[in-house]
């Protein structure tokens, strides 16, 4: 799915920045349209990845005011940054729906071997279905009022909406957080063959635009998207509460620690 002479520029990148930054990365995926599986021709390559420093590091009055994520500028379509390993799990602890998704990504440079498999043995008892629902929707909700409203549209937002409403789909019947690629969460649909029909077409322009298209809104698309939001206004909860036990973050965290 990715280029070999992307990659390798990739591998160079991931390399540069442990150097630059005296860190080991421990985990690196993709992590947007090109791992969700409705990337355009010219879509940017989103690298994301969870770094760990030297033990000594975190042994510091000052630990709260260090800095705790590597950013770099966009180059040749490259868009790479990266959060420190404790950084990570502390969100983890508070089921952050973006650290979730690259457990999942299917497009992997870079693994330990430890630390993503140690998170995502935490996932399925402590991972709150009710938090990836509320995030999702206020995405969803947020991408529909700011783009979808009119007569012509960006034609990649539909996506932005469509993947965050099956996600919601997903964890409500299944119970477990969602897959990231979209033709997994399409299952959601398959009953509906107009709406599924439309999809797909919508899939195929999709892989042939260039990032900012506009094109008309799909009918039915719309309806289906304003039918869930206007269910999932009144959104309760679907689960008793859950949390990260924090003795298993940190054991997973001393794992990892160079």
């Amino acid at each position: 799915m990715i280029p070999k002479e992307i990659e390798k520029e990739i591998q160079l990148r991931i390399n540069a920045a442990e150097q630059e930054h005296n860190v080991k990365v421990l985990y690196a995926v993709e992590s947007g349209s090109r791992a969700w599986g409705f990337a355009s021709p010219n879509s940017d390559y989103d690298v994301r990845f969870i770094y760990a420093h030297p033990k000594e590091w975190y042994v510091a009055v000052d630990l709260e005011e260090k800095r705790d994520v590597i950013e770099y500028p966009i180059v040749d379509e490259i868009d790479i940054s990266g959060w420190d390993v404790r950084k990570a799990l502390r969100l983890f602890r508070k089921s952050n729906p973006s650290f979730v998704e690259w457990l999942h990504s299917s497009i992997v440079y870079r693994d330990d071997g430890v630390f993503a498999a140690g998170a995502r043995e935490l996932l399925n008892s402590s991972y709150s279905i009710n938090k990836g629902i509320y995030h999702y929707r206020s995405m969803a909700k947020t991408n529909y009022r700011g783009y979808l409203r009119k007569p012509m549209v960006p034609l990649k937002k539909h996506f932005y909406v469509l993947r965050p409403l099956l996600s919601i789909l997903w964890m409500e019947q299944q119970g477990t957080p969602a897959p990231i690629e979209f033709d997994k969460l399409r299952v959601m649909v398959r009953n509906n063959a107009e709406l599924d029909d439309a999809i797909t077409a919508l899939i195929e322009r999709k892989k042939l635009a260039l990032e900012k298209e506009i094109a008309p809104a799909v009918p039915i698309i719309n309806e289906f998207i304003v039918s869930e939001l206007d269910r999932l206004e009144d959104f309760q909860g679907v689960e008793l509460g859950k949390s990260f036990d924090n003795d298993s973050l940190n054991r997973l965290f001393k794992q990892v620690l160079i």
